[in-house]
């Protein structure tokens, strides 16, 4: 009986949520993320990309390539909220999920096993149009025989589109794609396949068995030999919520240059980093796996007193540990980086970790006489939210000198007015970021 999966990515899913709950954003450049100088990208609109703005990019050159764009901190509870009303909605139509990530997810539904491709195209159109319509966010899906094809299709569907592979166009379709398009082929096999003139596909699923696992070796070689025939039988099935993130490589030659081997500590800090933001969460410990060339395995960690998801802090824990991991000189033929101790939030502020900054003497308080002196107004920054008694909930688009701007809106709301008032006028507050789902 013909297999049909399914694969639902939610377009640009932090921008996208963003342009929602704000509505003045929508059609415009956005970019989620750290504020500060050391700040990266957690997520881009795709008004953002055409800039080549795009996500885990350092935010200060984002916002040169993008420099009209709406830089907003990122609020992973309302992200989870929309992701967890999205995902019941899909529950409801499927009766087999598995949720990938905050923003996708595979489905079986049981209804479409047998079904002609006419049938898969209606089950999709109608998911995203319940899913855009309950709750207000673009979802793309693809679908095919097996997962590989559908998550597959679901990029090319990209932005705001679906495409189901029929069963007599699934080759023809995988055959012109490059390999790193594969689940499993990383930079490492991608050079050993580009070396003996492999680059698409259809490329690899014309080479013999015996000579793909003679280079990629039995279990990698077996695998990718069979899914570059369109073969996958992954099953659809929930998993348990991990316990880590990680990334590692092993070189084909060892590394003895320290320059070499912080460069590759940094690119594997930066691939988990990618996993870590895609699952919604924040990790308090960095650990950094280094195997040299008598295979002998090394990990040492490093952990913040709170959760972050901030790449320039997670790159600079991993790149401590690498004198401490490794003395100079010794050959290294695999590197490593995890992101463990995850929590689905994180603490204030959001992209500021102490461990990074330069130390300095502390502060000494200068000596008062008589009552305590006026407490400071209250720092707003672009993005919070707030509620005012009188205009309800809004958001910051701006401060300085004393002032605050205002922007009152929802989701539910549509395009709202902007006020400005004394960062300290009393009617004004933080609120909750649920709120402004105008749920």
């Amino acid at each position: 009986m013909r297999r049909w999966v399914l694969h639902m990515d939610m377009d640009a899913f932090y921008a996208s949520v963003e342009q929602l709950t704000r509505p003045t954003v929508r059609g415009r450049p956005v970019l989620v993320g750290g504020l500060g100088p050391r700040g990266t990208v957690a997520g881009a609109s795709y008004e953002a990309r055409q800039y080549g703005a795009r996500s885990a990019m350092p935010m200060a050159e984002a916002r040169r390539r993008c420099p009209v764009a709406v830089v907003l901190p990122p609020r992973f509870r309302v992200y989870q909220a929309v992701s967890a009303k999205v995902l019941g909605i899909v529950r409801e139509v499927s009766d087999v999920v598995q949720q990938v990530s905050i923003d996708e997810a595979f489905l079986e539904p049981t209804e479409l096993a047998g079904a002609e491709t006419a049938t898969v195209e209606r089950f999709a159109t109608q998911l995203r149009a319940r899913v855009l319509g309950e709750v207000g966010v673009i979802a793309s899906i693809g679908a095919g025989s097996g997962k590989q094809l559908a998550k597959i299709a679901s990029g090319l569907a990209k932005p705001d589109g679906m495409l189901v592979v029929p069963p007599e166009r699934e080759l023809e379709l995988l055959s012109g794609l490059p390999v790193r398009k594969m689940w499993g082929v990383g930079p490492v096999t991608e050079s050993k396949l580009h070396r003996i003139g492999v680059h698409t596909i259809g490329e690899l699923a014309a080479l013999h068995l015996n000579d793909v696992t003679s280079l990629l070796g039995q279990a990698l070689g077996t695998e990718l030999h069979r899914l570059a025939h369109g073969i996958d039988d992954h099953p659809v099935a929930e998993r348990a919520e991990a316990k880590q993130v990680s990334a590692e490589t092993t070189f084909d030659v060892d590394i003895t240059e320290q320059a070499r081997l912080l460069s590759e500590v940094v690119g594997m800090a930066e691939a988990a980093h990618r996993r870590l933001v895609a699952s919604g969460r924040a990790a308090r410990t960095v650990t950094l796996k280094v195997r040299d060339s008598d295979f002998t395995t090394i990990s040492r960690a490093e952990t913040f007193p709170s959760a972050t998801s901030d790449l320039a802090a997670l790159t600079a824990a991993a790149r401590r540990l690498v004198p401490v991991a490794v003395p100079p000189g010794t050959p290294i033929r695999l590197v490593g980086v995890s992101y463990s101790g995850l929590a689905t939030s994180e603490q204030a502020p959001l992209f500021d970790n102490p461990a990074d900054q330069q130390e300095g003497p502390a502060p000494v308080a200068a000596p008062t006489a008589g009552p305590d002196p006026t407490p400071a107004p209250r720092q707003w920054r672009a993005g919070d939210d707030v509620r005012h008694t009188e205009f309800g909930h809004g958001w910051v688009q701006g401060s300085g000198h004393g002032r605050v701007t205002v922007r009152f809106e929802t989701a539910a709301t549509g395009r709202g007015v902007a006020r400005t008032f004394a960062v300290d006028d009393p009617q004004l507050s933080a609120a909750d970021p649920l709120d402004s789902l105008g749920w």
